[in-house]
């Protein structure tokens, strides 16, 4: 036996690591519980109860008190969708320490009937023997602000569509102003919006309408009365009337958001104010800014997703791989290979998506990173490496209030770069090109 090769780990002696558990399978309007206690008379025998819960603030109560005279140790529950959450708020503000748990980590054993009441006994097995995962549910400040920036990014997605819907009325019209070659490269910037509140006005001269173009805008005026030359009607302009009032009262409604969000982060902000020993200690919404590509709305997001404590994260990577960043090891016999990341968070990974798309133009280390990866590999891998890696450097900066990002430079990896690897690189490139190569010292 190859010494090497085997794999020693020491297991536990207990079979079971929680004596008095509750497990709940969810629907709905309604819920299976199961109760494995250990018994009065007996405490190595089990006690499980099973019973149907309506899904009601009265009920849900009323199943709190029970589990807390019994005296539960943990509460597991599984749900699809958002019906968990009444389960949970209302049991943890209970005082029962609560987990939900994926439903792929609980499957039903095949050959055993799918009933309710047998997911919800085969749950309360799992969970007493410590087989399941819990879920990452933050706590109610930072779900809080979750709501908020969630609610923000449907505004503003929301608002791009008005914008979107807008831009195909005046193309109903022939009106050709948005047209970036032509004139108006935004066509809800100042002179674009002066131009659409006059069109809605009831102003119908290309002329007067091509004047209203404010600063470098002025040179394109002989352009700009082309590209207002159309059909344009009345019904257009009702339509895009309408629309411009439901563009303006979602972006009201996004600044406010942002002030609630700015508040609510700085009020959660775990950064120690400055003192003698770091007086340029800085918060950590600003921290988290200084990273290329990520702006203040995405470590807003970025917080409200992933929290303010690192500590249900232990590394980099266990919150890389709860985010579906890390692509999965598929192993069979001797061969290896990567399998899809998963879904994850789709908050999360558009946020930080956006922010490597955006830092892969820039001249930093993130952006050469990615440029390095896309000469080997699709976008969208290059993309989920760089978003790792913000991600990443998101964790070092909220776990340490005194961490300051660093840019490593464009060039670390020509630093850094295995000469003989460069070497071999080379040599391969020129005989794939049909060269014979012969190297020789230069010294």
């Amino acid at each position: 036996m190859d010494d090497e090769r085997v794999e020693v780990v020491e297991l536990e002696t207990r079979s079971e690591h929680v004596a008095r558990v509750a497990a709940i399978d969810i629907a709905k309007a309604s819920a299976m519980v199961c109760t494995r206690l250990p018994g009065e008379k007996n405490p190595d025998r089990r006690v499980q109860r099973t019973w149907p819960v309506k899904a009601t603030t009265a009920a849900i109560t009323e199943l709190a008190d029970h589990l807390a005279v019994a005296g539960g140790e943990l509460v597991v529950m599984e749900a699809t969708g958002v019906f968990w959450k009444p389960f949970y708020f209302l049991l943890e503000a209970r005082g029962l320490r609560c987990q939900p748990v994926n439903a792929r980590d609980v499957k039903n054993v095949p050959g055993r009937p799918k009933t309710d009441r047998l997911d919800a006994i085969w749950l309360a097995k799992l969970a007493e023997r410590g087989m399941l995962r819990p879920s990452f549910a933050p706590p109610k400040p930072v779900r809080q602000l979750r709501d908020l920036t969630r609610l923000r990014k449907v505004l503003t997605e929301e608002r791009s569509r008005y914008r979107t819907r807008i831009q195909d009325v005046l193309e109903d019209a022939c009106i050709k102003i948005s047209d970036k070659d032509e004139a108006v490269s935004d066509l809800f910037g100042i002179s674009g919006r002066a131009m659409l509140d006059g069109l809605v006005a009831g102003e119908r001269s290309p002329k007067v309408l091509a004047e209203l173009a404010r600063g470098r805008m002025r040179r394109k005026i002989p352009a700009l009365e082309q590209a207002l030359t159309g059909q344009f009607e009345d019904h257009h302009g009702r339509l895009i009337g309408r629309m411009l009032r439901l563009h303006d009262a979602s972006s009201g409604q996004i600044e406010e958001l942002t002030v609630e969000i700015d508040a609510l982060i700085a009020g959660l902000d775990p950064t120690p104010p400055p003192d003698g020993d770091h007086p340029g200690r800085m918060p950590l919404l600003d921290r988290l800014d200084e990273i290329p590509g990520v702006g203040r709305d995405a470590a807003q997001t970025t917080l409200g997703e992933i929290g303010f404590d690192m500590g249900v994260f232990p590394t980099p990577g266990h919150l890389a791989s709860w985010a579906k960043l890390t692509p999965r090891t598929i192993q069979s016999g001797a061969r290896s290979t990567h399998g899809p990341t998963g879904k994850g968070n789709r908050w999360l990974k558009g946020t930080l998506g956006n922010a490597a798309v955006g830092t892969s133009r820039t001249k930093t280390f993130l952006g050469a990173r990615y440029r390095r990866i896309v000469k080997h590999a699709p976008k969208k891998k290059a993309v989920v490496a760089v978003s790792r890696n913000i991600l990443e450097i998101a964790w070092v900066l909220i776990g340490d209030p005194d961490a300051r990002f660093v840019d490593l430079g464009v060039d670390w990896h020509d630093r850094h770069l295995n000469t003989a690897r460069k070497t071999r690189q080379a040599v391969r490139e020129l005989e794939h090109l049909g060269y014979t190569v012969t190297l020789a010292s230069a010294a």
